[in-house]
């Protein structure tokens, strides 16, 4: 071994007397990146909330547009939700999901061919014998001393007779000639879209709620999906028991109206009380109010039985058939019926009024599952 020393390890100067380097720009050299933008500047929050209001005014833009499409597909959700529990008890029956949507579609189709061929040529029937006995009732009516005063001042008995006589009316009130085709057509073909979409529907609704179910996460997908399925069928029981409570109306309506010698008008003052018994509040009252005043123009005392029998019936129906329909379908406050259905019929008319009171049963339940159980638990 050397006892030589170790060579001493140069001595390394300290970095504040080292000599600055100077870098040589290349041509490609970009410089340095500077600081990240401050997302708290008021020029940055201004222009995306600008931004973000632009683009929520163009999907706005964009449902409104689309907004008669919407209603369509809605409507045959609410209709197919109406015979899914059909379905569904054909299947406890023993009956497999696609045989009984097969069945009941089958048995849907049907029914509507059954309207058309054997029921609207009777109801067109009798509409034209009421439109053509309207003047000579109208003539009856005017014959009221009190009537009479009333007309004499405001001219409402001539300007009914005007628009009931008058070719004109239909084209009056649809544009025209071209405007009635243009009405039909587009009538036919969104019945068209709603008769496809409404079997469909029905076909699918397993998939079609599984799917819309899968977009929850893994951990309350459990949960939503069993909201889901109990929002569906009180939407199914809503709807079906619109329908029994509106062929309950119709029917008792047709066989009080052969009592009273009124069969002459009685399947198409029926089918009015029917179909307008569905809409919720005032529907009764305005198809009872449409047959008793042609009962009491064709005579005073079948008039009189009427508006009895529409009074004791409307109690009935209130308090003891809608009840009992609705009560495994629609838990909701009386107040929040009238509230839903004016505003729905405010957003949508008709449709909106119809669909108001579902919607609202369906939004009313997820608030005390979800909102209020959370509320207890704290």
């Amino acid at each position: 071994m050397s006892d030589a020393p170790e060579a001493a390890a140069p001595a390394v100067p300290p970095e504040d007397t080292l000599p600055e380097r100077t870098t040589v720009a290349s041509p490609d050299h970009l410089g340095e990146p500077g600081p990240p933008l401050d997302h708290k500047a008021p020029f940055f929050v201004g222009l995306v909330g600008g931004l973000g209001f632009a683009l929520a005014w163009w999907l706005f833009d964009l449902v409104t547009g689309i907004g008669s499409t919407l209603v369509l597909i809605v409507v045959a959700f609410f209709i197919a939700a109406g015979l899914n529990p059909v379905v569904l008890l054909l299947e406890r029956r023993g009956l497999k999901r696609s045989y009984a949507v097969i069945a009941v579609i089958i048995a849907f189709l049907a029914a509507l061919a059954l309207f058309f061929v054997a029921i609207v040529p009777v109801i067109t029937d009798q509409i034209t014998k009421i439109t053509d006995n309207a003047p000579h009732w109208l003539d009856e009516l005017q014959r009221n001393r009190r009537v009479q005063d009333l007309n004499d001042e405001y001219e409402v008995v001539d300007k009914i007779r005007d628009y009931v006589t008058n070719g004109d009316f239909a084209g009056a009130v649809f544009g025209g000639a071209l405007g009635i085709g243009l009405a039909v057509v587009g009538a036919l073909f969104n019945a068209f879209i709603v008769l496809v979409l409404t079997l469909y529907f029905l076909a699918s609704m397993k998939s079609t709620t599984g799917a819309l179910y899968s977009l929850a996460p893994a951990s309350r997908r459990d949960r939503v999906s069993r909201l889901g399925d109990r929002v569906i069928a009180g939407i199914g029981g809503y709807v079906s028991g619109a329908f029994v409570v509106a062929l309950c109306a119709g029917t008792s309506t047709l066989v009080f109206l052969f009592i009273v010698g009124l069969g002459e008008y009685a399947v198409a003052l029926a089918f009015v009380v029917a179909l307008l018994d569905v809409i919720p509040m005032i529907g009764a009252t305005l198809g009872a109010v449409v047959v008793t005043a042609i009962a009491f123009a064709t005579d005073v005392k079948t008039g009189i039985i009427c508006a009895i029998f529409f009074i004791i019936y409307q109690q009935l129906e209130n308090y003891v058939i809608y009840p009992r329909v609705m009560s495994r379908s629609v838990d909701i406050p009386g107040a929040v019926t009238v509230i839903a259905a004016l505003v729905g019929a405010a957003l949508l008319g008709v449709v909106g009024a119809l669909l108001a009171i579902p919607t609202a049963a369906a939004i009313l339940m997820l608030v005390r599952e979800v909102y209020v159980r959370r509320q207890d638990a704290r």
